[in-house]
């Protein structure tokens, strides 16, 4: 395979789980600003931009921070890079390229997802945000299972290896979502708001069946952190996006004849975290260890591009 045509895919695979993650970004700051008579208001719309490290460029706009601007800038702003309408432009145009590596099913949800936002400009209301956002994801959930009836070739392994890069970076991001919430005037950390938040954080992931299965005594920030970050039976946790990108790196490696830098970075840090303890993380900081996190999967990011030649 040429390395463009991996490099196509890698990001196809990126841009795709981007797309997801801002869309269910959006919707868990719609939700968790409903969540009380009190709710978080601007702060909850201005965590959503410091999560999607778009805060400085939406301070460029000149625009308030309201639910409608914040909203429509990371859906549809042709200035963030990391909208929903770039992200799905970005795939598109790379899905066109290498057609032939694709199968017609991972194609369609590509292009239906584009032509659900095409032409648009505003979410509209709150409902019409909702509205939007679930067809989106739903496309997004058409592609994801599109990949796994692939076969599992060249083409297969680089489309998920970008999107388990990119939802380690986003889960980790997703997690500070509510680092970044501060709670209402006169509401209590472990208070009622401040659970809702929490369970709206699993809501978004759709683990709040999974988190009753793996946690008997109720919810907590305690237990939420440790099923998203360490509980490798989840999907979309930490430990097991880890865990798959070591063994991506591994069938890429067989196939293509590059290992390197790259699967040295990705062992480490699985052993590193299957090494770590819910104790630890909170000791430290949760924030700083997240933060530290997203810097390591980057850096990880940058010795793929390199072991398998993508510039």
């Amino acid at each position: 395979m040429l390395a463009r045509t991996a490099s196509q895919l890698y990001w196809i695979g990126r841009y795709m789980e981007r797309a997801e993650f801002t869309a269910r970004l959006i919707e868990a700051t719609v939700r968790l600003d409903a969540l009380s008579a009190r709710p978080a208001g601007e702060g909850a719309w201005s965590s959503a931009l410091a999560v999607a490290a778009a805060s400085h460029d939406f301070g460029q706009t000149g625009e308030t921070i309201t639910p409608n601007n914040v909203a429509n800038y990371l859906t549809f702003s042709e200035d963030n890079p990391s909208s929903i309408r770039n992200c799905l432009y970005n795939a598109r145009m790379n899905a066109r390229a290498v057609r032939t590596a694709l199968t017609r099913e991972g194609w369609e949800s590509i292009n239906r997802a584009w032509l659900n936002i095409d032409g648009r400009s505003a979410v509209g209301s709150a409902q019409g945000t909702i509205n939007l956002i679930e067809a989106l994801i739903a496309e997004n959930r058409g592609f994801e299972g599109a990949l796994h009836r692939m076969l599992r070739r060249e083409s297969y392994f680089f489309l998920m290896l970008g999107e388990n890069i990119e939802r380690t970076d986003n889960t980790a991001r997703l997690i500070d979502v509510k680092y970044h919430i501060i709670l209402p005037e006169g509401e209590e950390v472990g208070g009622l708001v401040d659970r809702d938040q929490w369970g709206t954080i699993l809501q978004t992931v759709s683990a709040n069946t999974a988190f009753r299965w793996l946690y008997r005594d109720g919810l907590s920030p305690r237990n939420v952190v440790e099923m998203l970050i360490l509980r490798r039976e989840l999907p979309r946790s930490i430990a097991a996006t880890v865990d798959d990108t070591v063994e991506l790196l591994g069938e890429l490696g067989k196939l293509t004849g590059y290992q390197g830098e790259a699967d040295r970075m990705a062992r480490l840090r699985q052993r590193r975290i299957a090494a770590t303890t819910i104790r630890d993380i909170i000791g430290g900081g949760l924030h700083e260890y997240l933060q530290a996190l997203i810097e390591e999967n980057r850096l990880l990011s940058q010795a793929i591009t390199k072991q398998f030649r993508f510039d």
